[in-house]
């Protein structure tokens, strides 16, 4: 299901309200995990900290729309709008109804789709605005068997433009896909300690 959207841009919160938001996204995350613990990854967003982190590999410049997976309750969405995404760029795929509805709202212009991005050409029902400059992935991956996460990335990477990232974050030490030198690039992060738990950024580029 497609969101309606707007073109109207809606102002962004003040500092002073960014923590009332936090603790309101806390909550619904919190909320949703305990009713659904199995699809969700996280109980809480990520941190400002890691977010920006995951938006800085993103090129603003590079043509194209922008794909999120599991934007929940949009602090990734946000990082990449303050790095310069404009809202009428980004596609978020997103299984939360509820998140849906809030990112429609916090994201005007943006195309906010319910679905299940681990089923990327089911998701996108043939409008996949090919090529895109960037898909970031919030997905719990590591809650996943190893070839559904392979065919995530691969089904990413065809959509891609040469060159554009795939970009996941991960709590583990390891690649949440392992390295393959035939068919793509990974690069990562330091870890970033000013998230819960602490996370890496990991950023794979077809070969």
């Amino acid at each position: 299901m497609v969101c309606p959207t707007c073109r109207m841009r809606m102002p962004q919160p003040s500092a002073a309200n960014r923590p009332k938001l936090r603790f309101d996204d806390e909550v619904r995350f919190l909320s949703s995990w305990l009713q659904k613990p199995g699809e969700m990854g996280a109980v809480s967003p990520s941190s400002r900290a890691l977010a920006r982190a995951i938006a800085a590999e993103v090129d603003p410049g590079t043509a194209g729309p922008v794909l999120e997976l599991g934007p929940g309750t949009g602090a990734v969405t946000a990082a990449l709008v303050e790095r310069g995404v404009v809202h009428e760029r980004l596609v978020l795929i997103e299984f939360n109804p509820q998140f849906c509805t809030l990112l429609a709202k916090r994201f005007p212009g943006a195309t906010v789709i319910e679905g299940d991005a681990y089923n990327l050409r089911t998701a996108l029902n043939g409008g996949e605005q090919m090529p895109y400059a960037a898909i970031v992935s919030s997905l719990p991956l590591m809650m996943k068997p190893l070839p559904t996460r392979l065919r995530l990335l691969d089904a990413s990477l065809r959509l891609l433009a040469p060159g554009a990232p795939f970009i996941q974050f991960s709590y583990a030490v390891a690649a949440p896909i392992p390295p393959r030198p035939h068919r793509y690039r990974i690069h990562s992060s330091p870890r970033i300690w000013r998230n819960l738990p602490p996370a890496r950024v990991w950023v794979y580029r077809a070969a």
